[in-house]
Formats: C-alpha cells, structure tokens, sequence
C-alpha cells in the first residue's frame, strides 16, 4: 500500500496505523506521494535561496542517497546532521533515509563537548555541517575514529566536501533501500539537562502515523497551506511542523536559518502569506511585547499551534484578541516523536493542554503507583505507535522511561472535570511546600497575566530554616519598571490568584531567562544557584 492509497479516505486512528505496510521507506512514499499527484512544479520549501519544488527536492533526496553509497556509507550506519534549515537539511535527512541509512539531525546550537559526545556515542560514518557552525567540530574529526567523511554545507568546503558538488556529481540512482516499517530510521538526542544527551531510536513508520493522527486530522494541513516554524527542523516537533506534515499533504514550507526573533519573524509573516503557524510559549509571549509585531490586517494566519512548554492563558487570550486565531496548545516528547495531547481550535480550554489525540491513550500514576483519581496530580504516561524504540547504549534510562506499551513521561498533570489536561510542570521542576505541592507552571502564569511581566520561572529556594519555598526569575516587558514596589505588587498579585502558601516568597528581576536552542526555560540552572 502506498500512501497516497492510505490517504484515499480518512480511517480512525485503528486503521490508520494499522495501514502502515511492512515494506514501507517513509522518504520514498512522502516523495512519491507528490510526484504522483502532479506537484513536481509546486514548491516543497522557499528558502534564503528561494522555491525549491517538490521534483528538485526528490532528485537532491536521490542524488544525496546516491553519494552516500559511493561514499561507502552502508545501510544502518549513521550520519550525522548538524545543518541550519535551509533545502539541504530536508534534502540530507531523506536522502539518508532513503537508502537506508539512520539519520541522526542535532541540534545546532550545543557546545563542542556535545558534539564529541554524540559523534562518538553514535559512531557516525559521515558528518554534514553548516559551514557557519563547522568551527565548532574542526577541533574534534581528527579523534573521531568511526568518522570517515565530512561534507559541508555553504559556499566553501574548508577542505572537505562541498555539499552542492556531492549530489551534482552523478546522476542520481533509482534506489530505495528495502526498509521496513519498524526499521531503524533516525535518532533525535534529548536535551541532556539531566546528564548526556540520549539517543531516542525511532522508525520509518513513525514518521507517517504523526503526520496521519496528528498533522493532517488535527493540525489540519492542508496542500494549499504556507507553513512555517519557530521550532527548528532537528527539534522532534519542528520536524513534524516543518517537513514531516506538509510534505504529507503537499503544502509549502518557509524555513529560516537564523535564529527566531520577534522582528525576524514578523518580517517574514509580512514577506510570506503564512496560512499555519507553530510556535512555543515564549516566543508568542516575546512576539506580542514586541512594538514591531504585524498588525492583524498584514497576516494570513489561520492555525497557530503552541508546544515546548505549557502556553500561559494571559498569551493565549492576548493573541486571540489582537489576531482572531486561537492557538492550540499541545504536548509532545522526542520520546513519542510529535503531539499527542493537545487543544483544538473551536474546542480550546486556555490554561490545559487539552485531551488526548485519537490513536493515543493518557492515564495519569500517582505516588503510590496507582491510577490518580479525576481532579489528582499524577504523573503522565501515554501509550500509542510512536514511540522511540529505545534509547540507543542506555538500557537503564530504557527500561525507566520505556515500560512495556507505556512511555513515562516525566510531566505532573491533573484531569479535570471536563477531561481538559492541567499541567503542572515537570515532576523534577514541582515543589512541596508546607508538605504540599505547588506547581512552578501554576505560579508562572499568574504572575504571567501581569501586565507588566513579559515571562516568569519559578524554582525551589531554601529560606532560612533550610526549608523550600517558591522564588521567581521575572523578565519585564520594560527593565526600567524594576522596584521593589514591583516585587510587592506581584507577590499580592499573586497572592489574589492562587492559595496564600504558592506565592513566590522572592522575586528577582532578570533581563533574560536560560533557555534551551526550543525556548524551555532551564529551571535547573536557576535552581544550582541556589546550592550552597
């Protein structure tokens, strides 16, 4: 069955994965899916360099397949892709899948011990960089014994391969390797705040479920949408906004090398009529403080949706208000690959992350290892067809996260009355103060719908007595209004919306927060500077 078949009609989330065949190569079914319904002409990506067609992206997915086999990379090997979004990031995560080979994108912005780490840890055959972020690696090929090849992408080689001259040297082959469904396809690295990065292990099949439970029927793309998305492509919910579902209906995506700003992005909503929009939390925060953002009349949005972290109903409501589109807030982990538990246009609860999407199930555990009742904290877990496979050499962290058909999630959540999921925040982030708990996110918000707050954390403090109890980090939508009158009327602000024991003892005015390279806020780092 092709995909092009499974997509003929629109089964339940059964069928749908039930309609993955066991020969089954998701790059050569995406690509195949397009040509054959005459979009060869019709632009897959608009990058720096312009329209890039869906015809253009399968040859340069054959020719880069092709390189790699005369290059002597086998089937199962790995390569490993530290490339900024431009037609090449798609054009070598495809290719290498393809023809069989895992692909293992990074994240662009990590350190070089990290990549040394990853290098090593995954035995990469052969490296593609972005000649802007090569320095970070030159120091360390020479010691990477499994590495045999380094092709880079940009305009000067730096003495090794040229991108470009790779796939332009011979005519691209016909070849897909005999994948199967549950072969092997590419690892995304989790973020390593707890210790190293870990290698979640997914397969081809993967790919198509969250475009067919997720992308199409929820997301609701559709062939005539101009898509684009803060959250980069080697991130796990950026590959799915920016190539795994608008490839699968045949939209057009616009990608962005540089680094999301307010003013960046809003010079590309005004250049690009974007028709669906994914972003995170704080970006959306950062994007309406900002005196440049587009007026309502200049955009073309129709979808907006939010992951990363849990979406503050102040943002939300702000959003909607000045722009007409809601913005769907949802939950999804590297470990099952895209979203699946989330809010929908028409049916939104600001302040939850909505309901479980159809082929998933949620059940929430309490302390004592029985199922939270309806309206109990409880940490999450979520059973459905994409999950990692593992995560590569760490059968510990495996067997802790992976536990039979349930992925342990790591999140603390509350079903209310409505079935709406509340998150409370990360279960290493929550706080018990006064012997009870206080959710980081909870506290957040609140001081979040102040008026003069742009975005807030909040982690464990030891006051004098050794004993815990909530301080904020607050970034100002204006520096110059920091006082201490300010640190008072937000402690009663607080104090006004939540149980007197939550408020935020401390509060420290910041100019930025920490971040991950897909805007977490790292609480951990706040919290080590509280250690004695």
């Amino acid at each position: 069955m092709t995909m092009a078949q499974a997509h003929a009609k629109s089964p339940d989330a059964a069928e749908t994965v039930g309609a993955v065949p066991r020969d089954y190569n998701f790059a050569a079914d995406v690509l195949q899916l397009n040509l054959a319904a005459g979009r060869a002409n019709k632009p897959a990506y608009i990058d720096a360099r312009g329209p890039w067609t869906y015809g253009q992206l399968a040859d340069r997915v054959s020719r880069f397949g092709a390189a790699l086999h005369g290059l002597g990379v086998r089937r199962e090997e790995r390569v490993l892709l530290a490339l900024l979004d431009t037609i090449d990031w798609p054009t070598a995560f495809l290719g290498c899948l393809k023809a069989g080979i895992v692909a293992v994108p990074v994240n662009t912005l990590l350190t070089e011990d990290d990549y040394r780490f990853m290098l090593a840890d995954s035995r990469a055959k052969c490296l593609v960089v972005s000649e802007a972020l090569l320095p970070k690696f030159t120091g360390i090929i020479e010691h990477c014994p499994d590495l045999d090849h380094v092709i880079v992408s940009g305009d000067n080689p730096h003495g090794f391969r040229l991108f470009e001259d790779v796939i332009g040297s011979d005519e691209p082959e016909d070849y897909t390797a005999p994948t199967v469904a549950d072969d092997m396809a590419f690892w995304l690295y989790t973020s390593g705040s707890t210790g190293k990065p870990k290698g979640a292990v997914h397969c081809h099949a993967s790919l198509k479920l969250t475009a067919d439970l997720y992308g199409t029927p929820v997301a609701g793309l559709k062939e005539s949408d101009l898509v684009h998305s803060v959250a980069k492509l080697f991130f796990a919910y950026g590959l799915g906004n920016a190539m795994t579902f608008p490839l699968s209906v045949g939209a057009t995506t616009v990608l962005n090398p540089e680094r999301p700003t307010p003013d960046g992005v809003a010079a590309l909503l005004r250049k690009h009529p974007i028709t669906v929009f994914f972003g995170v939390p704080t970006f959306y925060a950062a994007f309406l403080a900002s005196p440049n953002a587009p007026q309502k009349s200049e955009l073309k949005l129709r979808r907006c949706q939010s992951a990363g972290e849990a979406l503050p109903e102040e943002v939300a409501k702000t959003f909607f208000n000045r722009y007409g589109v809601e913005i769907s807030d949802g939950l999804g982990t590297t470990e099952m690959l895209h979203i699946f538990l989330t809010n929908r246009p028409g049916a939104n609860k600001y302040g939850t992350t909505g309901k479980g999407v159809p082929g998933y199930e949620i059940k929430l555990m309490g302390e004592d290892g029985k199922p939270a009742k309806q309206g109990e904290m409880g940490e999450l877990y979520v059973r459905g067809p994409t999950s990692a496979l593992m995560y590569w050499n760490n059968r510990e962290k495996s067997r802790d996260t992976f536990r039979g058909e349930w992925t342990r999630c790591g999140d603390k959540y509350i079903e209310d009355a409505d079935g709406f999921y509340i998150c409370c925040g990360r279960a290493d982030d929550m706080l018990k103060v006064s012997g009870m708990y206080v959710s980081p996110f909870e506290v957040e918000a609140a001081l979040s719908s102040h008026p003069d707050v742009l975005e807030a954390a909040v982690v464990g403090w030891n006051d004098e007595q050794k004993l815990i109890k909530p301080k904020a980090f607050v970034v100002l939508k204006q520096a110059d209004k920091a006082n201490d009158a300010l640190m008072r009327a937000l402690q009663e602000h607080c104090k006004a919306k939540l149980a007197p024991f939550k408020y935020p003892r401390w509060i420290e005015f910041r100019s930025e927060l920490p971040k991950t390279a897909t805007g977490k806020i790292q609480r951990f780092k706040l919290r080590a500077e509280g250690q004695p």
